[in-house]
């Protein structure tokens, strides 16, 4: 499972044996959630939350959402590399917080 990014005790993931669509995966100790990129003509258009056993709190939630906002081509990307040219992310430890 490569981790792509940690931010602020949130750490991004994909699982090795994923599939489209494109989602990340997020955790926090115990916790985690699932987030769909919904894209339209190249453009991101909705990030779906989708149900999980054990979900990020609130805040986890919005601090997880804004951050995908924020780095949603390099998330893509990273996705892509993996993905289609099997090639590992490097994981990037982000330390400012995102207004």
């Amino acid at each position: 499972m490569p981790k792509i990014y940690e931010y602020f005790g949130l750490i991004f993931l994909f699982y090795s044996n994923d599939h489209l669509p494109i989602h990340v995966h997020v955790k926090s100790d115990e916790n985690e959630s699932k987030y769909i990129l919904e894209y339209q003509d190249g453009k991101l258009v909705d990030i779906v939350p989708v149900k999980t056993k054990s979900p990020l709190n609130e805040r986890q939630n919005r601090d997880s959402i804004k951050f995908i906002k924020k780095y949603h081509k390099q998330i893509t990307e990273k996705w892509h590399n993996f993905f289609v040219l099997h090639r590992s992310p490097k994981c990037r430890k982000i330390t400012t917080k995102i207004k």
